[in-house]
């Protein structure tokens, strides 16, 4: 054992909305809304959001909307006190997986300039830079990197060499 409390993933449910925002309001300075989570949940098909769980409490979440062959993530969070032990990598496969699934060939995101930390993930995961968003987020008009992932020559997500 190395210490680390298990965590589990699964889909999101309403009941786990304040649990999310919670992890909102520690990671954005303008955090989703409980009706903006209820919306995703309950009126969105294209949406499908899974969230980390760690002795029953939320601890992080993400979300992706599958529309046609593509796949947009909508929101990852995993809140600051659980950061760097990959949860946030775990978040993003399962998203992944799931729009795999459903037959996405491309994966797309935006992502703050400021935030490397979130673009190294986002490198490693096979995401590449393709342009930007001039004032993209709302707190400070801050631009945002569009990254792409091509999911066909992804071996691991379509099944191909198995």
């Amino acid at each position: 054992m190395d210490g680390r409390e298990p965590v589990i993933f699964r889909q999101m449910k309403v009941e786990d909305i304040p649990g999310v925002q919670a992890v909102e309001r520690a990671c954005f300075s303008v955090p989703w809304s409980r009706g903006i989570f209820y919306s995703e949940l309950t009126k969105n098909d294209s949406a499908y959001y899974v969230v980390a769980e760690i002795d029953g409490e939320i601890v992080g979440y993400a979300g992706v909307w599958v529309i046609l062959d593509e796949g947009h993530v909508t929101n990852i969070a995993v809140h600051p006190k659980h950061r760097r032990k990959g949860i946030g990598r775990q978040l993003m496969e399962a998203i992944t997986a799931y729009a795999a699934l459903r037959g996405v060939e491309r994966m797309t995101l935006e992502v703050r300039v400021s935030n490397l930390t979130a673009q190294n993930l986002y490198r490693q995961l096979g995401y590449e830079f393709c342009g930007v968003r001039k004032g993209y987020y709302q707190d400070n008009k801050e631009d945002a990197y569009i990254m792409w992932k091509d999911l066909k020559v992804d071996e691991k997500w379509t099944g191909a060499g198995n």
